[in-house]
């Protein structure tokens, strides 16, 4: 049997629920984790319950403190087999009600920390390390009420889109993964347009999808060595439609957020 010791390192941010919490779950037994949140007490209790030893409390939203989240990992001298960027974090509330704080807020945690963390961390990956982004269909298709959320993960898709071609031959693999809706606290979470926490039900198109499943197929994908994730029909469809005809994408997808149009911001 793998001693725990001789497992690779893997570290997953937004660990304390949703996605990453089933990431880690599915993960712990193969992996050695660092396990990431800004949720102290939860954290603390996926930590105890998985049996984790190396867990941080960080604001990814605060340079400085992800910095020092760098600097801690190095001191333990852990090499990196997978680096997950899955913390995130949305709004609901149109783009001209949503003040540039909020903005820049999405921007920062769904995009610039990730960005930061892979360059601070890249010395300490090993040489066939994978790092995953979660991403998502907003960050190819335009979503009414989500202007600051689509673009972060717009900015997202093309940068490690384009780090993926600079590193081709290093020996790293990049995947990035493109989900629709998950039932996950994120939305539950989702801000504002005044940065409160947005108190209308969400609107959505498709089905809902399931974070346990998303998990298993994350893994499955990376284990794969895949560059890109699609998980599921719908957003396949959505981004072939979009691409191939905008103008018919644009008028269903308004039609079907509409709601978003006069909601509280």
């Amino acid at each position: 049997m793998e001693s725990t010791s001789s497992r690779p390192w893997a570290l997953i941010t937004g660990a304390a629920s949703g996605l990453g919490l089933d990431l880690a779950k599915q993960m712990a037994a193969h992996y050695q984790l660092v396990l990431v949140d800004v949720q102290n007490e939860a954290l603390t209790r996926v930590a105890t319950s998985l049996e984790c030893q190396h867990y941080f409390v960080c604001d990814l939203a605060v340079p400085g403190e992800i910095d020092t989240l760098v600097q801690s990992i190095a001191q333990r001298q852990i090499t990196l087999k997978v680096l997950i960027n899955n913390a995130g974090i949305t709004h609901r509330s149109l783009a001209s009600h949503t003040q540039l704080s909020v903005i820049e807020k999405v921007m920062r945690v769904n995009y610039f920390a990730p960005v930061q963390l892979t360059q601070a961390l890249t010395p300490l990956l090993s040489h066939h390390a994978c790092v995953v982004n979660i991403s998502s269909m907003a960050g190819w298709m335009p979503v009414l009420g989500r202007a600051g959320y689509c673009a972060s993960k717009s900015a997202l898709h093309q940068y490690f889109e384009t780090l993926r071609a600079e590193w081709q031959g290093s020996g790293k693999h990049i995947l990035m993964v493109y989900p629709s809706f998950l039932d996950t606290p994120i939305e539950h979470n989702a801000l504002n347009g005044l940065g409160n926490k947005a108190t209308h039900k969400r609107t959505m198109v498709g089905a809902m999808g399931n974070s346990k499943d998303m998990a298993s197929q994350i893994i499955s994908a990376m284990n794969k060595g895949q560059q890109r994730l699609l998980p599921d029909g719908f957003t396949r469809v959505s981004a072939l439609l979009y691409r191939l005809m905008p103008r018919v994408y644009l008028h269903l997808m308004r039609r079907r957020l509409v709601r978003e149009l006069d909601a509280p911001q």
